[in-house]
């Protein structure tokens, strides 16, 4: 395998790493001697991209992040009508919950960092700012933020409940939300 200035991939397959042993093993399971090994680097590499643990994991739940905000803004750029719009919540509802297990693990050993750690904390409300931003392409700010609630607590509930609720239940909270009396809906 190449290395140094020959191997320009390597930052990125070290990250690319850590995400796949947090999916398998949990932040707690994680050590650079691990993550070089499933990188396929010399252990040194770690300490010449990353200073620390704590930057290697802040790189990988950035990316982790950035590729579920890119969901919520391909599915909510592709409507074009307020029906369209709701019907892209309840997709990012349904995909968000259909059994991509990395991805649910990814984001509940975020959230476990996030409440004990105030970095991980602002990098958890970037994340959801950015949500919210797609969101708003749609539906007002309010509106927006009572959605982003909705799609993580009932994404949540779909992928750990043994029988999880069907679509229409998620498109009726969906609507409750945005037919309310005032018109919350951006023209």
């Amino acid at each position: 395998m190449a290395t140094g200035r020959t191997d320009p991939d390597r930052r990125d397959r070290i990250i690319d790493a850590a995400l796949d042993l947090i999916a398998d093993a949990g932040v707690a399971g994680m050590s650079h001697r691990k993550v070089a090994a499933r990188a396929g680097v010399p252990l040194g590499s770690m300490t010449y991209h990353f200073t620390s643990m704590d930057e290697l994991l802040h790189e990988a739940f950035t990316r982790f992040s950035g590729t579920i905000v890119a969901v919520f803004e391909e599915r909510l750029g592709a409507a074009t009508t307020p029906g369209e719009a709701r019907e892209a919540v309840a997709d990012l509802v349904h995909h968000l919950s259909s059994g991509n297990q990395r991805e649910l693990v990814l984001t509940h050993e975020l959230y476990t960092l996030a409440a004990r750690k105030p970095a991980y904390r602002e990098l958890t409300r970037t994340w959801m700012s950015r949500s919210r931003r797609a969101l708003e392409w749609h539906f007002d700010p309010a509106t927006a933020r009572q959605l982003d609630a909705l799609i993580e607590g009932l994404s949540i509930h779909r992928a750990l409940e043994t029988e999880p609720h069907d679509r229409a239940l998620t498109v009726e909270a969906i609507a409750r939300i945005t037919t309310a009396p005032q018109d919350n809906l951006r023209k």
